[in-house]
């Protein structure tokens, strides 16, 4: 079994991505692949509502000049995807609003090809504006027909610069948490009866 994390942040390294590999560390101790996909350093547009997904159902958007594909080819055959962002303004960063239209089309345009996978979201917050974000990860992934492990409470942590999430005690067990679930709902779902 594998997850696919993918970090919305534009810091490579920062509090998001601590979440995530907090996430990703109880995976691996469940004996569970893990890859980390950092958006930082590359670019992704918006959808441009060309419905070439419709047409080819290649599994790939048409638009081919950016990071989206690679993304989704790494998806594609995991087992659960993990988003993480930032809060910006109150939601997620551009780069994960992009994913979410772009990859949202693809899947959808290909019989939901996320279906059933087993999906979760994090977030990192400065102060407030936490939650819309988290529910524009948990609404794509309920969209995309995945199956939504639940956490100790909702899955963010507080911080700005980057570590401060480490300082945030309650955040780091809800990461933990949600891995030990997303683990445990993982072979529950593979488990040949």
């Amino acid at each position: 079994m594998k997850v696919v994390a993918l970090n919305g942040s534009a810091r490579k390294d920062g509090n998001t991505a601590i979440l995530l590999n907090t996430v990703l560390d109880e995976l691996k101790k469940e004996h569970i692949k893990t890859e980390l996909i950092q958006l930082a350093g590359h670019q992704i547009a918006g959808c441009k509502a060309c419905y070439k997904c419709f047409q080819n159902k290649d599994r790939r958007c048409a638009v081919k000049n950016d990071y989206l594909n690679d993304i989704l080819e790494k998806m594609e055959p995991a087992d659960g995807i993990l988003l993480g962002s930032p809060t910006y303004f109150s939601d997620v960063t551009s780069g994960m609003r992009a994913f979410i239209e772009r990859g949202g089309f693809v899947a959808r345009a290909n019989d939901y090809m996320f279906k059933r996978k087993v999906g979760a979201s994090v977030v990192a917050v400065r102060r407030a504006g936490a939650i819309p974000a988290f529910s524009s990860m948990n609404l794509f992934l309920h969209y995309m027909q995945m199956i939504m492990p639940g956490s100790s409470y909702w899955s963010l942590g507080i911080g700005r610069d980057p570590g401060d999430v480490l300082k945030d005690e309650e955040g780091i067990q809800t990461m933990k948490t949600l891995g030990e679930n997303m683990a445990w709902l993982l072979k529950k779902l593979h488990t040949k009866e």
